[in-house]
C-alpha cells in the first residue's frame, strides 16, 4: 500500500532555530537554522530509507509542506489572526531560502502555496490520499492536524519518537479526533489569537462538546433556559459569535488543489552530488564526513561531451500572432528536419483538456508560442491580432503529419492526445522523457524541471509563478500573451536542448536499442489506448460499493464479536492492543513508539496460526481487503468515468516503474487483485460495448520461462519446450513428489527466488522455520544451479557497472548497491536480482504492443482495439464476429514478440479468455 509522510516543515524551522545557538556559514550568512534544519531532516531520511518504521517499514512518497506567507484567507476572515504573533526572527529571515535548498538537496519535493497554511495544505495532501487507499503519517505534533486523525493516518512526534493516533487525541483532549475542532474553537488559542469563549478551558471545552455534539449544538443549549446559570453561560451567549468564527478559523481546508499530483511524490534514494554541493556550499564539515561514511561509492555515467549552450533568454521568444509569421516558423522547421513542440492546455487530463496554443523550438533561444485559445474564445478582445484557430490547426496538422520532420516532445503521449482529440497526428516523434528514462533509469526522476537543473543547470518557470495559487489561480488561457510566451515557449526550447544530449548519448552508452525496438514506437499505442478507453458499468460499481459497505459492516460486527467487543478496526494502537494483550495472542512486536505491528505482515503469520484469536485476525485481513477495494476502485471508479464517453482513460506511464514496466493512474488499474473473488467483481464492472466482447491475453509465467532461458537452466528449459507443469517438475525435484501441497509450494518457491526472498520471507509464506527454507533454498539451487549462478554474476555485474541489463540492453541502475545501510543495499540487491527478468518482461510485451495492430489490421482485423496493459496481460474489445479470427493473431503476435532481436531458448506461452466483462473473459 503507497504510504505518503507529509513533513510539517514550518515546525521542523523554528524547533531547529531555536535548538541550536546562532551559527555562520563560511560566507558570513546565519546558518543555525538551516543546519539543525538539515540534521533533522537528515535523521527522518536515515530512518526512513532505512527501513527502521514499524507499520509497513516507512514511507513510499513524501513531500515537505511550507508557509509560503503570513497572510492567509483567514486574516480576510478575521483580521487580527496570528496579529499577536511576533515577526521571524531578523537572522531566520534570509534562512528560509536556504532551507528550502536544504529540502530539494535531499530530493525532496517542497510545496507551499499562497493564501495558504501549511495545515491546509497538509489535510488537501492526506485527504487525497486517503481518498485513493493510501496509508499516511504527518511528521508533526501540531494539535490543529490531529483533527485529521482517523484511520489510516496518524502524527508521528520526532521530538518524542511516538506516534500519536486517536487514543493520543481522546486521552490529552477528552474527545476524538473529529471533534477536536469543535473544541478547539470553543476554548480558543492565544498564541494564534483564535478568540473562543472566555473562561473555556480544554476540559470545559470537551465535556460541552461531549454533551452537546458540536459548538453549534453549545450554543443553542446555552440560549436555553435550562442551561445551568453562571459566568459560563453568560459567556456562551455574550460570545456565540466569536465561538462560530473560532470554529471557522480552526477548521483545515481539506479540498486545496493539488500542485504537484500525489504520484509526483514518489520517494527517490538520498541523492549524493546534490546533497554534497549543498554541504560544501555551506561548509558543514561535520555532515560531510557523515555523507562521505554512509554515501555509496560514486557510479560513473558516461555521457557524450557538449558544446555549453547560451542562457536561455526569455526575450528572445516569438507570440506568433498572423498566419504569415506561423507560415515562416514552419518553413524553418521543414528546412531543418526537426522541431520541438509543446501544447498548453486547460487542465491535465489529456482527454478532456481543451488546447489553448502551440510552442515551436528550432535553436536554443529561437522558440515561439502560437495562442489559440486566451480567453476563452478563438479571439481575445484586448489581442485583436491573436491567430484564428482553425486556419493555424489547419497548418499545424500539416506540419505535425509530415513524414520528413521529426517532433519532438516531453512525454509527447500527451500531446499526441490533445492533438488526437482534434483529428491531428503526430509523426515521427522524438520523445525526451523517454530517452532520460533509457538512459538514466533508478539514478533520477525524469520531470522537465529535474532534468533541465541536472542537464542544463537551468531553472525553468515555475507554473504555479504563471497561473497563480489559492483563489488568485487563473487558467492558462487568462494568462497575458507575454508572460504564456516566456512560460511555453521556454518549455520547448529546454526539450530542444535536452533532446540534442540525450540523442547524442544513446549510441555511446548502449541505449539506442531499446529506445528504437521498444520504447519510441510504443508512444502513440499507448496514447491511442488512452484515447480509447475501456467502458465502465457505473450501475455495477455502485451495486458494488452498497454490497461491500454491508460486507465491511458485517465483518466489523463478526471482529467485535469475536474480539470481546468494540474497538476501531483501523487504529493499529488498538487493533494491537486487542491482539496481543486481550486475546494474548504471540509474537507481538511494539515500535520504537511502544505501538504493536499490525502490518500486513505480521497479520498474515497470526493468520496462519490455529491459536485462538486467529479468527479475528483473519477476518481484519478481510477488512482491510474490502475497505481499501471499495475506496480505491468501486468508489473512485465512478468518478473516473468520462461523462462524454462513458468509459475510463487510465493514463500511462512510460518511466513510472523502474525496470521498464508500464504504471497507470487515475485509475490504477494495476493493483486490482487477480485471483480474489472480489477481484474479480470488480473486473466485472469493465464492460464491453453491445456487440462485442472483451478478449484477454495474458503470457503464461513469462518470468519463470525468461530465467529459465536467461540463466540457463536445461531442465527447465526443456520442461517448457514439452509442455510440463513447471510447478510440477519443481515439486518432484524438491520433494521427491507431486500432490497438491507440494506442487502448491514449488509454485512458491518458484517465483520467491526470483525475487530473492530471504530464508525469513520464505519461511513466512510456507508456515516453516527459517532453517528448513534455507534447507529449501538450497536444494533448489543444488537441483538448478544455473539459477544460483544467474543470481551471483547479476549481483557481481551491478556491484561493478552500476546497473543491469535486459535482454534487450535496458538499462536500470541502482546507486545504493554499495550502500553501508544494510537494509537498503539489500533492498537494491533483490531489485537488481529481478530487474533483468522484469524488465525484459515487460520489454517483450511492449514489442507485443507495438506489433498488435499492424498485424491486425494486416488480417482485416482494424475493428479489434486493444484497451488495456496489466502486467503480462492485453485487454482487447473484439466485434462479435470477429473473436475467431482475432485469437491466433493476437496470440501469434504475443508469442513471437521477442523475435528476431532476441531469440529465445523457450517458448512465450499465451493464454486468451473471452467474455462480457473483462472479469468472465479470465
Amino acid at each position: 500500500m503507497p504510504h505518503l509522510y507529509l513533513v510539517d516543515g514550518s515546525g521542523y524551522i523554528f524547533r531547529a532555530y531555536h535548538r541550536l545557538p546562532p551559527l555562520t556559514n563560511k560566507h558570513g550568512e546565519p546558518v543555525g537554522a538551516v543546519y539543525g534544519y538539515t540534521t533533522m531532516l537528515w535523521k527522518l531520511a536515515d530512518e526512513v530509507h532505512a527501513g527502521a518504521k514499524e507499520e509497513g517499514g516507512g514511507p513510499t512518497h513524501m513531500a515537505v509542506i511550507l508557509d509560503a506567507s503570513s497572510q492567509t484567507f483567514r486574516n480576510e476572515m478575521y483580521a487580527d489572526y496570528k496579529a499577536h504573533r511576533p515577526p521571524p526572527p531578523a537572522d531566520l529571515v534570509p534562512q528560509f531560502p536556504m532551507i528550502r535548498d536544504a529540502t530539494r538537496a535531499f530530493s525532496l519535493p517542497c510545496i507551499e502555496e499562497e493564501g495558504l497554511e501549511a495545515d491546509d495544505l497538509i489535510a488537501s495532501y492526506a485527504k487525497a490520499a486517503l481518498a485513493q487507499g493510501w496509508q499516511v503519517t504527518i511528521v508533526s505534533s501540531d494539535k490543529d492536524l490531529m483533527q485529521l486523525i482517523e484511520p489510516g493516518l496518524d502524527l508521528y512526534d520526532t521530538m518524542n519518537n511516538r506516534r500519536l493516533g486517536a487514543d493520543y487525541v481522546q486521552e490529552k483532549f477528552g474527545v476524538g479526533p473529529d471533534k477536536l475542532g469543535q473544541v478547539l474553537a470553543l476554548m480558543g488559542d492565544s498564541v494564534d489569537n483564535v478568540p473562543g469563549v472566555p473562561g473555556v478551558g480544554p476540559k470545559t471545552a470537551a465535556q460541552l462538546i461531549n454533551e452537546h455534539g458540536d459548538v453549534e449544538g453549545v450554543l443553542a443549549a446555552a440560549a436555553l433556559d435550562t442551561f445551568k446559570k453562571g459566568k459560563l453561560r453568560d459567556n456562551l451567549r455574550d460570545h456565540a459569535d466569536a465561538a462560530r468564527m473560532s470554529r471557522e478559523l480552526v477548521r483545515l481546508k481539506c479540498d486545496a488543489p493539488l500542485e504537484h499530483p500525489l504520484d509526483e511524490l514518489v520517494l527517490q534514494g538520498i541523492p549524493e552530488a546534490p546533497l554534497r554541493a549543498f554541504l560544501e556550499h555551506h561548509g558543514f564539515r561535520t555532515l560531510l564526513t557523515k555523507l562521505a561514511q554512509v554515501a555509496d561509492a560514486p557510479v560513473a555515467v558516461p555521457s557524450a561531451p557538449f558544446a555549453p549552450d547560451p542562457p536561455c533568454d526569455h526575450d528572445a521568444y516569438e507570440t506568433v500572432l498572423t498566419l504569415d509569421a506561423l507560415d515562416r516558423w514552419i518553413a524553418d522547421a521543414r528546412a531543418q528536419g526537426f522541431v520541438a513542440i509543446d501544447t498548453e492546455t486547460s487542465g491535465t487530463d489529456a482527454t478532456r483538456a481543451e488546447l489553448v496554443g502551440v510552442s515551436l523550438a528550432l535553436a536554443p533561444n529561437r522558440a515561439c508560442y502560437v495562442p489559440l485559445r486566451h480567453g476563452g474564445t478563438d479571439l481575445l478582445a484586448d489581442n485583436p491580432d491573436q491567430i484564428e484557430c482553425e486556419p493555424c490547426l489547419d497548418r499545424l496538422k500539416a506540419l505535425f503529419e509530415d513524414a520528413s520532420v521529426l517532433k519532438i516532445g516531453h512525454n509527447i503521449k500527451f500531446d499526441m492526445i490533445v492533438l488526437g482529440e482534434r483529428g491531428i497526428a503526430v509523426a515521427p516523434h522524438d520523445d525526451t522523457i523517454v530517452l532520460s528514462f533509457d538512459l538514466d533509469a533508478g539514478l533520477h526522476g525524469h520531470g522537465m524541471d529535474e532534468l533541465a537543473a541536472t542537464h542544463l543547470q537551468h531553472s525553468c518557470i515555475a507554473y504555479k509563478d504563471v497561473v497563480g495559487t489559492g483563489k488568485t489561480q487563473r487558467g492558462f488561457a487568462e494568462i497575458d500573451l507575454p508572460t504564456a510566451t516566456r512560460y511555453a515557449a521556454e518549455d520547448a526550447d529546454v526539450t530542444l536542448r535536452l533532446w540534442k544530449r540525450f540523442r547524442a548519448r544513446l549510441p555511446a552508452e548502449g541505449a539506442t536499442r531499446v529506445y528504437e525496438m521498444v520504447d519510441r514506437a510504443l508512444v502513440p499505442v499507448v496514447a491511442a489506448m488512452e484515447r480509447r478507453g475501456i467502458k465502465v458499468d457505473a450501475a455495477r460499481l455502485h451495486a458494488l460499493s452498497a454490497e461491500f459497505s454491508g460486507q465491511i459492516a458485517a465483518l466489523e460486527g463478526e471482529v467485535h464479536q469475536l474480539a470481546g467487543g468494540p474497538f476501531t478496526i483501523g487504529s493499529p494502537k488498538q487493533l494491537g492492543d486487542v491482539l496481543f494483550e486481550r486475546l494474548g495472542l504471540k509474537g507481538g512486536r511494539k515500535g520504537k513508539s511502544g505501538v504493536y505491528s499490525t502490518d500486513v505482515t505480521e497479520l498474515e503469520r497470526l493468520a496462519r496460526e490455529k491459536a485462538p484469536g486467529s479468527e479475528v485476525v483473519r477476518k481484519v485481513l478481510e477488512w482491510r481487503q474490502l475497505t481499501k477495494l471499495k475506496n480505491t476502485y468501486t468508489d473512485a471508479l465512478q468518478g473516473e468515468i468520462n461523462p462524454a464517453t462513458g468509459r475510463v482513460h487510465t493514463s500511462y506511464s512510460l518511466t513510472g516503474a523502474q525496470t521498464g514496466r508500464l504504471s497507470s493512474t487515475e485509475p490504477n488499474l494495476q493493483n486490482i487483485p487477480i485471483r480474489t473473488e472480489v477481484g474479480r467483481q470488480i473486473r466485472d464492472a469493465f464492460i464491453a460495448e453491445p456487440g462485442h466482447v472483451i478478449l484477454a491475453a495474458d503470457y503464461s509465467q513469462i518470468e519463470l520461462r525468461l530465467a529459465a532461458h536467461m540463466a540457463d537452466v536445461p531442465a527447465l528449459k526443456q520442461a517448457y519446450a514439452d509442455g510440463e507443469d513447471i510447478h510440477a517438475l519443481t515439486a518432484t525435484e524438491l520433494f521427491g513428489e507431486v500432490n497438491r501441497d507440494t506442487r502448491s509450494r514449488a509454485k512458491t518457491i518458484n517465483f520467491a527466488i526470483l525475487y530473492g526472498i530471504s530464508r525469513w520471507g520464505l519461511a513466512g509464506r510456507l508456515e516453516v522455520t527459517p532453517d528448513e527454507a534455507q534447507a529449501m533454498i538450497d536444494r533448489y539451487f543444488e537441483r538448478f544451479p544455473g539459477i544460483n549462478r544467474y543470481m551471483a554474476d547479476t549481483l557481481t555485474q551491478v556491484r561493478e557497472r552500476g546497473f543491469t541489463q535486459t535482454l534487450f540492453g535496458r538499462k536500470t541502475w541502482f546507486p545504493r548497491i554499495k550502500s553501508k545501510v544494510m537494509n537498503e543495499r539489500q533492498g537494491a540487491e533483490r531489485a537488481a536480482i529481478n530487474a533483468p527478468i522484469q524488465g525484459s518482461s515487460a520489454d517483450i510485451i511492449k514489442r507485443a504492443m507495438v506489433r498488435m495492430e499492424p498485424a491486425l489490421a494486416a488480417a482485416g482485423l482494424d475493428r479489434v482495439r486493444m484497451l488495456l496493459q496489466v502486467h503480462d496481460e492485453l485487454v482487447f474489445e473484439v466485434p462479435d464476429e470477429l473473436v475467431d479470427a482475432a485469437r491466433p493473431v493476437i496470440e501469434g503476435v504475443m508469442a513471437t514478440a521477442a523475435e528476431p532481436a532476441v531469440p529465445l531458448s523457450v517458448p512465450l506461452g499465451v493464454e486468451i479468455g473471452v467474455g462480457a466483462s473483462w472479469g468472465s473473459a479470465h
